[in-house]
């Protein structure tokens, strides 16, 4: 017996409410084996025997607001080589992303996007037997929430 998976678009709106992400328009990369989150103000930090990450999410593409505060265990670092052959290594943690009513753990490398078209990218792990991607469509299932303003902090 084949499943049917769902079909999402080549980008979609994905939230991750762990850290206070509502919304976030992430372009869907098959290309890419790890998904990514655009971060400012990145700094990581010892908490007992384990490394944090502290960050800034903006979540909307064009605007600095909503601003998110965000802290997180670090799970690991990993070497990225991005689409210009120009390779950099990322931490890397693991968070609970939703696409429309679906929703599972991922592991996202945090860095610095702002000269990218999208504040995030899903990967080819993020999605392997869980969706189908139509790439000449987009927003097949995710829901624009994106309706915070301002700053807000968010702990995991």
């Amino acid at each position: 017996m084949v499943k049917a998976f769902p079909v999402i678009g080549w980008r979609e709106w994905v939230s991750i409410p762990f850290l206070g992400v509502g919304a976030i328009n992430a372009k869907v990369d098959t290309g890419a084996n790890t998904s990514a989150l655009h971060v400012s103000q990145l700094t990581i930090f010892k908490k007992g025997r384990y490394e944090y990450a502290h960050f800034i999410i903006h979540p909307s593409q064009y605007s600095k607001s909503p601003a998110i505060e965000c802290e997180t265990r670090v799970l690991g670092y990993r070497k990225i080589k991005s689409s210009t052959g120009h390779s950099t290594v990322r931490p890397v943690i693991r968070t609970l992303v939703a696409l429309g009513e679906y929703q599972w753990e991922c592991e996202i490398t945090l860095i610095n996007r702002e000269e990218m078209n999208y504040r995030m990218l899903l990967g080819r792990e993020a999605i392997k037997n869980r969706f189908l991607v139509n790439a000449g469509r987009s927003h097949l299932i995710g829901e624009n929430k994106l309706s915070q303003k301002g700053k807000i902090r968010a702990k995991k």
